[in-house]
């Protein structure tokens, strides 16, 4: 493989003014960026502003400090998503929900909403129909109930009441302080349910997807008929999921070029 000529060029800086803003848990100055990457500071502001531009690095609002970009979070989403299309990770998705006996996917959450990635359906749906890349609200999926338990407690709060939550049935939880005590407990759990909260007469549950430093980066569900299974039985599922996850995990920095298309659903 050829190496790279210039290990230290601009496009090896901006990635790692990237990371480091990535991994950051509050919004950080052109400063900060410079002293811990050891870069001298006309050179982290030219790089920084190529990067604002872009899209890539954003001001936090009414600061001069940047945070990851809108157009970073929709191409690592789409990333990640495609990652997970890959034919060996597909089977795990198929393994586990021939094995649960009911509907599974996968999601990733994009722009403060959950898209699905991938799913398999190993009976019929009984009336449920979901399109391909079809997307569901933070607050009343287990995808999202999981991605918002793993935020920092401030920025959890922050975001909780920051969103137009919406009643989609009877059982969807719009009162913040609500969500955010079932946030703890998703946090404590390290899974989450949901309880006919966005479609009448659907449970779900999910697990996390962990990358090898303990990042979330997906989380794997079931999606099932209240007819079928109670909210009370979800309980089962959850072996077998934490099984298939780690699994993918493993899976998660091997590359493969054989992709399959899923349909979507909601868990």
């Amino acid at each position: 493989m050829k190496q790279n000529p210039n290990p230290d060029g601009p496009l090896d800086r901006a990635f790692a003014i990237l990371d480091f803003v990535a991994t950051q848990l509050k919004a950080v100055t052109v400063a900060e960026i410079a002293k811990n990457l050891d870069l001298p500071l006309p050179t982290a502001h030219r790089l920084i502003s190529n990067l604002e531009s872009r899209g890539l690095l954003q001001r936090a609002a009414g600061a001069k400090r940047f945070v990851v970009g809108n157009n970073l979070v929709v191409l690592s989403g789409k990333t990640i998503g495609s990652a997970f299309r890959t034919a060996r990770r597909h089977a795990v998705l198929q393994n586990v929900a021939e094995e649960i006996g009911e509907q599974c996917e996968i999601g990733v959450v994009r722009n403060n909403v959950v898209v699905y990635v991938d799913s398999v359906r190993v009976k019929a749906p009984q009336g449920l129909q979901f399109d391909p890349g079809h997307s569901a609200p933070l607050y009343c999926t287990s995808t999202g109930k999981i991605y918002m338990s793993m935020l920092p407690a401030k920025p959890r709060a922050k975001l909780v009441r920051s969103l137009n939550m919406e009643q989609h049935t009877d059982r969807t939880i719009t009162d913040p302080d609500a969500l955010l005590s079932v946030l703890e407990q998703t946090r404590r759990e390290g899974w989450a349910r949901t309880n006919e909260e966005s479609v009448k007469g659907v449970v779900g549950c999910a697990v996390p997807i962990l990358a090898p430093g303990g990042t979330l980066i997906a989380c794997l569900g079931v999606s099932v008929p209240v007819a079928r299974v109670s909210f009370d039985d979800l309980e089962r599922f959850r072996e077998p999921l934490v099984r298939a996850a780690k699994l993918l995990s493993e899976t998660i920095l091997q590359t493969s070029s054989d992709f399959t298309e899923g349909d979507v659903t909601d868990a």
